[in-house]
């Protein structure tokens, strides 16, 4: 055979590093602070909703397209509740399978062949290989460190826009990062979008996990952004339930048929049961969230100056539930070799973020943790990760 098997959109893309690294922590019985789930399963109630509806059958077979009407509904007053933005659950609210099939639902709906991406560096890997099955071209801006944080060059993002592009793709929170972008900082998106006439795809997921005195501000609360952007939300991150897959789309009527057109032809429908669970899971108490981002934000110090103590560069995150770290400190520069040797040197996996970038010597020498584990657990990597101080 003369062609090549796979698509040549997805060429550059193999088994992704998460793959590859798990694998790595099952053969060597390191602890896994590489891939972003948590060791504890959310809420007993939400566990039991789940439970009661397979009992009745709902949800057993094919559910509706859109997602099951009351979870559209719970989506629809939770982001009323939380940030005042009124979506309509039958026409502007729909069901993915989890936050990855939304971000690939939009960006095969929105994109033709050609037209480009503008997304923040380094980014979620589904992002890249999204923008390529949709024969989109990526443009990444590049967040940067800068006084323990990595920050938006707003003027280097201006500079990234022409008129080949047709969307910005934002995360914030920010993973691997843990930016949360301010309301300057989104306002000046806003303001480019609606001058460039652009749409603008925000992957919201870690809207609950966010620390000390940051504030996660929705990009389509902003003046003039209702209509030209698609909000991305997931039940996973905030309930600890990632198995089961349920995410969301909130956005106009129109964007959100337009999304929904490519959706159908993706999964069709997923989670029937476990919709139902998530419903009730969006009315909990604010007092649930309240508690969560306590746990997180302790565990957060716990990890993080251990880190320290154990030689590296620690960015402290102000959301998400990861750590990125430099290892120059350490003498080292190479993330993936150092990621790679870690098991064997210290008994913990870690991620090296140059997988997340286009240009992979602005990443090279940053490695991410998570810190979503048991306190135990936590306490255990950071003892051995201090075999590597100096």
């Amino acid at each position: 055979m003369t062609r090549t098997l796979l698509n040549r959109r997805l060429a550059e893309f193999g088994t992704t590093i998460f793959a590859e690294m798990s694998a790595l922590a099952t053969r060597t019985g390191a602890i896994n602070l590489g891939q972003g789930f948590p060791d504890t399963d959310g809420p007993e109630e939400i566990r039991e909703a789940a439970v009661r509806a397979l009992r009745e059958g709902r949800g057993n077979q094919y559910p509706p397209g859109p997602g099951v009407p009351e979870l559209r509904t719970a989506i629809a007053e939770h982001q009323q509740r939380r940030y005042g933005l009124a979506y309509d659950p039958d026409s502007e609210v729909l069901v993915t399978a989890g936050a990855t099939e939304a971000i690939a639902a939009t960006l095969l709906a929105l994109l033709e062949p050609g037209d480009e991406v503008v997304a923040l560096e380094p980014y979620y890997d589904s992002y890249a290989a999204c923008i390529a099955m949709a024969g989109g071209t990526r443009v990444p801006v590049t967040l940067r460190p800068r006084d323990g944080a990595f920050t938006l060059d707003l003027d280097e993002l201006r500079g990234a826009i022409t008129r080949r592009t047709r969307l910005i793709l934002l995360n914030t929170p920010h993973n691997p990062t843990g930016t949360v972008l301010d309301r300057a900082e989104l306002t000046a998106i806003a303001e480019l979008a609606q001058e460039h006439d652009l749409l603008v795809v925000t992957d919201e997921v870690y809207e609950h996990l966010v620390f000390d005195d940051a504030v996660h501000i929705p990009l389509a609360t902003l003046p003039g952004m209702r209509e030209r952007t698609v909000t991305i939300g997931s039940a996973g991150k905030t309930y600890s339930f990632t198995g089961w897959k349920v995410g969301w789309v909130t956005a106009s009527p129109e964007l959100t048929s337009a999304v929904r057109s490519a959706k159908q032809f993706l999964t069709y429908v997923a989670s029937g049961p476990f919709q139902y669970a998530i419903a009730e899971a969006l009315r909990l108490p604010d007092s649930y969230t309240d508690t969560l981002r306590a746990d997180l934000q302790a565990k957060r110090d716990l990890l993080v100056d251990g880190l320290t103590a154990a030689g590296f560069g620690v960015h402290r995150p102000a959301g998400t539930y990861f750590v990125t770290t430099d290892i120059r400190p350490l003498g080292e520069k190479d993330g993936f070799a150092f990621c790679r040797a870690l098991p064997e040197r210290a008994g913990v996996v870690a991620i090296p973020n140059a997988v997340f970038y286009d240009n992979r010597d602005e990443g090279a020498p940053f490695v991410r943790f998570a810190f979503c584990k048991k306190e135990a657990v936590l306490r255990e990597a950071v003892d051995r990760l201090g075999r590597l101080a100096p």
